[in-house]
């Protein structure tokens, strides 16, 4: 069996920055297997990465993220022990995934792991987030910026920005950008929820396979994102992300998510002690 599978979604993505992500998970390993799945209108990466260690799916239209990864993941069932998830604008060194794989394989019960995650000049990117409320995306997208330090604590609460980022913690909603996950929990939460086109469909996987398993953040290894916070300048993209949070707090709830209070709060109070409520299968 293979122990790492990955699949990356790609859309006109440059291939310079492509590469480096590609470069970053291969890295002279044997035991790997890269899916590259293409929804862009042309297949013109289909003969810039060859190599029997990469699978190039060109779907022929936008499925949008989830869909497009959920061609991989059911690929990689039976194939690999764990799955990577990974944006194309993320650069790591060649321990990170074995350290990963060691931190999960000695502890069962943890289905979902994202390390410490850095811009490119070295600063910390606060993925680690509580479960969102929707005054969590209203003041972080609607409030204008000269008078959103009247509601700083506020945003930096749902950011943990109170946490130590230096710390293993069970995190109930962390970044899609990398998430290394037992291949098996893919199968038995569905993977992702397909009515998410694009944004949201991470928060909505994490919270699903925390239903079964801990959802970690490991800070003893770290990935550089490109993150760019494209819908905060695309129109269409905004459009997108108001559609997903709408159809987010249409499936766990607006204003009755007593989940999320629930799990929020013992982030509050610094117990972070929220369990899975299903038994996770294992086959490994």
């Amino acid at each position: 069996m293979i122990e790492i599978t990955c699949s990356i979604v790609l859309y006109k993505t440059p291939v310079d920055q492509l590469r480096k992500t590609i470069e970053s998970f291969l890295s002279g390993r044997q035991n790997v297997l890269l899916y590259l799945v293409d929804n862009s209108p042309e297949d013109l990466l289909r003969y810039e990465f060859i190599s029997p260690q990469i699978e190039y799916i060109f779907t022929g239209r936008n499925l949008g993220y989830g869909a497009a990864h959920n061609i991989a993941i059911q690929k990689a069932q039976g194939v690999s022990s764990y799955h990577l998830i990974l944006n194309p604008d993320v650069e790591f060194t060649t321990d990170i995934l074995d350290e990963l794989a060691r931190f999960v394989d000695q502890r069962p019960d943890i289905g979902l792991v994202m390390p410490k995650v850095l811009y490119s000049n070295g600063d910390i990117q606060y993925l680690c987030k509580m479960l969102p409320a929707p005054a969590d995306l209203f003041l972080r997208r609607f409030i204008p910026g000269k008078i959103q330090f009247m509601f700083k604590k506020f945003m930096e609460l749902y950011e943990l920005k109170n946490k130590d980022y230096n710390s293993i913690m069970d995190i109930p909603n962390l970044s899609g950008c990398f998430m290394f996950v037992r291949t098996n929990i893919l199968a038995q939460v569905g993977g992702f929820d397909e009515q998410y086109f694009l944004y949201f469909e991470d928060t909505d996987l994490c919270r699903r396979i925390n239903e079964f398993a801990r959802t970690v953040y490991y800070p003893r290894v770290s990935i550089v994102h490109g993150y760019n916070k494209e819908s905060y300048r695309s129109y269409r993209l905004l459009l997108h992300h108001l559609r997903s949070s709408v159809q987010y707090f249409n499936k766990w709830g607006w204003f009755n998510d007593r989940k999320r209070v629930v799990i929020n709060r013992s982030l509050e109070d610094n117990t972070i002690n929220f369990q899975p409520t299903h038994q996770f299968i294992s086959a490994i």
